[in-house]
């Protein structure tokens, strides 16, 4: 056999050694058996609507609304859809903020059959353009004050006919001025008010003949862009109410678990491993608007919640306010970090502070949040070479290889790129069939994402392969030297990129973000790094900021201080 013909068997599978699935011995039985998943949120929905009809479903603040409530009320969105002319199939942007009115949105929009395409509230006019116009959007449901702002003018040049607007004040009274300090605006005489549809309207049950079949595209999850313009990627109902089940049979909580959505539900992590895992558990999700330290403190005390994840700058800055305290998380049961690299000091220093031990996770818009993830009885080894955490173990459903850049299989322990295979991986991008078929070659995801697995199963993330630095030949990828920084005890937040350098072609430079009340001096910095790493990887250049520049989801923008520094690369 050639070598050619070897790099092909391993390529599609044919004794390949990630077939073998190693992980699985270190799963439990139940987190090794088949999962049943409803067929949609929306059934799941119903579900719970019948069997725990008072219980809380949604607890903003002071607002409570249970699973029967937030069936209803759904329904009364569904049906307005339906009267205003929405087919099913179409599609229906919701911009919103962790709010009840984003959840009746959702729910609303699928039981009418649509479409959902989540919008980041922080994008700019440009970026929802895009939006609505690839997503060939017919209805925007968004907050009113973004629609007075820019929206209006926005979906003026876009297919969308059908608008509800919202106050995010609605569904409580507390009014936290931390997160809530606007004023409800006049009902705008060219859009509908979303909470008086759902709580006055057909109120009725929703339309006959809309609900959503397994395979339906649920989400048009858009990407964030780092290169070119952002893709939608198709995230069907199975999908994900595939991992929705196995956050709930693979999670270590009790009867009516609470939930905390630190995680923006716009975002696949926040949509899944938050709203998707608290209906399908029949449970309760607390909402506080959007991330803001001290009132996520508050709620921890208010409502005592058993799970949440978010990535690993929120617990950054969760660790940093001063009124934090172990008593904040002794309620919860589980807490993971995904969307974001964790690093390994972080993991060790917040468990030494505050009691709990963050699980880390792993994966992408493209295959519905997470693809591996840490076992509740296990904790990820750090690899000894690199410093670097696993981000866990991936499914028994789901295979994970490590490929060279012909494709071949490479060995355990070596780096490549991660494939990924299985039941969360979406069918390919909306109308885009050239970057599907390069993405998802035969329905694997190619990630773009540089890691290795060990030969127990254990998968590391090394970086993202735009994301290496090329330095006079030697290649340094940015997780390793920001691994370094954040055992530092001044450094809050770490970044590292490369910048053109006259001499190496490239070379390393590091943004950091002090503790509160630290001092800390870019040379010494510098140094701590060099004492630690090969002579090619410390960074030459340290700069120290207030803060680093963030995704809504808490991930760390590389390309804009990259931009920063002068290389729009």
């Amino acid at each position: 056999m050639t070598d050619t013909d070897t790099d092909t068997d391993r390529a599609s599978g044919s004794g390949s050694r990630y077939e073998a699935q190693p992980w699985l011995s270190l799963l439990d039985d139940v987190q090794r058996g088949p999962v049943s998943p409803d067929d949609s949120l929306v059934h799941a929905l119903r579900r719970t609507a019948a069997e725990v009809p008072d219980r809380t479903f949604l607890a903003y603040f002071d607002g409570r609304l249970s699973h029967r409530e937030a069936d209803e009320l759904s329904d009364s969105v569904a049906g307005y859809l339906v009267t205003r002319g929405l087919e099913r199939g179409d599609r229906v942007a919701v911009l919103l903020q962790n709010s009840p009115l984003f959840v009746l949105a959702v729910l609303g929009a699928w039981k009418a059959g649509a479409v959902v395409v989540p919008v980041n509230p922080m994008y700019k006019s440009g970026e929802v353009t895009h939006v609505l116009r690839d997503g060939g959007v017919t209805a925007l449901i968004c907050s009113d004050r973004a629609w007075e702002s820019y929206l209006r003018e926005t979906a003026a040049d876009s297919p969308v006919r059908i608008v509800l607007t919202g106050c995010e004040l609605d569904f409580q009274t507390r009014g936290d001025a931390r997160v809530l300090a606007f004023e409800r605006l006049p009902q705008a005489p060219d859009a509908e008010d979303l909470t008086a549809v759902a709580r006055y309207g057909h109120q009725a049950p929703g339309p006959d003949g809309r609900d959503p079949r397994p395979g339906d595209i649920a989400l048009i999850s858009y990407t964030s862009g780092t290169s070119g313009a952002p893709k939608g990627a198709t995230n069907t109902h199975a999908n994900i109410m595939y991992n929705a089940e196995r956050q709930r049979t693979g999670l270590p909580l009790p009867e009516a678990p609470v939930y905390f959505a630190m995680a923006p539900l716009f975002h696949i992590t926040g949509m899944v491993c938050q709203l998707g895992a608290s209906l399908n558990s029949a449970g309760t999700l607390v909402l506080a608007y959007r991330f803001e330290p001290g009132a996520v403190l508050d709620a921890f005390t208010e409502h005592r919640p058993h799970y949440t994840v978010g990535p690993s700058t929120a617990f950054m800055a969760l660790a940093a306010h001063p009124d934090c305290t172990p008593d904040h998380f002794s309620s919860f049961r589980h807490i993971s970090s995904g969307g974001a690299p964790l690093p390994p000091a972080l993991v060790e220093k917040f468990r030494a502070g505050f009691g709990p031990y963050i699980r880390n996770g792993y994966g992408l818009t493209e295959c519905t949040a997470p693809c591996a993830s840490v076992p509740p009885a296990l904790e990820a080894p750090v690899d000894p070479a690199s410093g670097t955490l696993a981000v866990g173990v991936p499914g028994p459903d789901t295979v994970v290889r490590i490929v060279d850049d012909r494709g071949a299989e490479v060995p355990f322990g070596e780096q490549g790129e991660i494939l990924v295979r299985g039941p969360q991986v979406v069918p390919g991008y909306w109308r885009l069939p050239e970057a599907t078929a390069e993405t998802f070659p035969g329905g694997e995801l190619r990630t773009g994402d540089i890691g290795f697995m060990d030969a127990e199963g254990w998968l590391y993330v090394v970086d993202r392969k735009k994301d290496m630095i090329n330095a006079a030949g030697f290649k340094v990828w940015p997780r390793e030297v920001e691994d370094v920084l954040y055992t530092h005890p001044a450094v809050r937040e770490a970044a590292v990129v490369g910048v053109p350098d006259g001499y190496r072609g490239e070379t390393v430079k590091a943004y950091i973000s002090l503790r509160p009340g630290a001092e800390g001096d870019p040379d010494a910095l510098a140094a701590y790094c060099k004492e630690r790493l090969a002579a090619y990887k410390y960074p030459r250049q340290v700069e120290i900021l207030a803060d680093l520049p963030k995704t809504a989801t808490g991930k760390i923008l590389r390309r804009e201080l990259r931009t920063r520094s002068g290389d729009s690369q």
